[in-house]
């Protein structure tokens, strides 16, 4: 589907990219990663695989310290996400090419695929965000009804209670089926195409997952024993799952955000706003001054200075969100922000619950 955004407010999104630059030129600094990443790749990545060492080489007896490991297993598989793929997939992670390479291929170790995320992720979501039928973020169907031009089903009006179960299946569900769909139908989303294959992603895509089904459950289940293996693994999994699934949520899906949705039999959409003005009214903020989510998340609380700059590293949102806010009130550009994670959630519990009772 061709989708065209309108010229309706372009001095904003000018001023602000503009304002942006100068920061970066004035204080001499890279819009990629900086120590402060480098430092905190160190320590995930550290802590991931003294995790993975102890659980799966120093088994420990007790079965509750078993539990809690893979509980931390799942907890640093999200923050590998957060932090080190996601920067790289958007080549924000370093100026060298080859550095964000070998991050955004991290969600390959995980078991996800590098190549399909890029399409879908950088491209159908970050250009057509809350877009239905190309941004494949707002599609859990049929499980989840997200605004009110999806199908409505009975059992949609208990969604705003079942919701924490379906969003532990995410990791699962991703890896194990909607991967499969995209690679077998060799589309994105319902109105997107995937770009062809390269020999070497046919390669990457049943190399890699065979790599992370032979780490995480082949190699393990021979040292550790199958039943331990299987239960580990299902903890790390259905973790890693929510954590994923809250935080993407919490930003795009919550009060006061827009969807658009294209007319039926139409291969063409304008949609009223141009896109920057689009990205403000789809994405909010959550939490921006609690400096440990922020660091957990890799700035992902700070979704609308990411939508808009996605180039950019999360290292600098602080800073970006200073000047988000002063130019929004100069344009009188409505600008959503939760004051905390906690405020979010509630929303998006509310959100759910009026969708699927509409």
């Amino acid at each position: 589907m061709q989708v065209k955004f309108s010229n309706t407010q372009p001095n904003f999104f000018f001023t602000l990219r503009s304002r942006v630059n100068e920061y970066f030129k004035t204080n001499h600094k890279k819009t990629t990663g900086d120590f402060r990443l480098y430092l905190k790749t160190i320590t995930i990545l550290a802590a991931f695989f003294s995790i993975y060492v102890w659980l799966v080489f120093f088994t420990p007896t007790n079965i509750w310290l078993g539990i809690g490991g893979s509980v931390l297993m799942g907890f640093v598989m999200a923050l590998i996400g957060f932090n080190l793929m996601h920067d790289g997939s958007h080549g924000s992670y370093s100026t060298k090419g080859t550095l964000n390479t070998i991050m955004a291929y991290s969600s390959n170790m995980l078991g996800a695929n590098a190549f399909f995320w890029a399409q879908k992720h950088n491209i159908n979501h970050h250009t057509y965000t809350n877009i239905e039928g190309i941004d494949d973020d707002i599609d859990v169907r049929p499980f989840i009804r997200i605004h009110e031009d999806q199908k409505k089903s009975w059992f949609h009006k208990y969604q705003h209670f079942y919701w924490p179960f379906l969003y532990t299946l995410t990791f699962l569900f991703w890896v194990y089926y909607r991967d499969f769909v995209k690679y077998i139908t060799r589309k994105i989303a319902d109105h997107t195409e995937m770009q062809p294959i390269s020999v070497k992603e046919h390669f990457v895509f049943w190399i890699s997952k065979v790599f992370h089904i032979g780490m995480f459950v082949v190699l393990p289940g021979i040292l550790v024993g199958w039943g331990k293996t299987f239960l580990g693994y299902g903890i790390a999994v259905l973790v890693v799952g929510f954590i994923l699934a809250i935080v993407f949520q919490l930003a795009h899906i919550v009060e006061d955000l827009e969807f658009v949705t294209p007319e039926k039999n139409t291969d063409s959409l304008l949609v009223e706003n141009d896109w920057a003005i689009h990205q403000m009214k789809t994405t909010a903020n959550f939490g921006t001054r609690n400096k440990v989510l922020s660091w957990m998340l890799g700035g992902l609380n700070f979704q609308v200075e990411h939508h808009l700059f996605p180039r950019i590293s999360h290292v600098h949102y602080p800073q970006l969100n200073k000047i988000l806010i002063d130019t929004c009130k100069e344009f009188n550009v409505k600008y959503h922000e939760f004051p905390s994670m906690l405020s979010a959630v509630k929303s998006h519990v509310v959100h759910l619950r009026q969708v699927g009772r509409i």
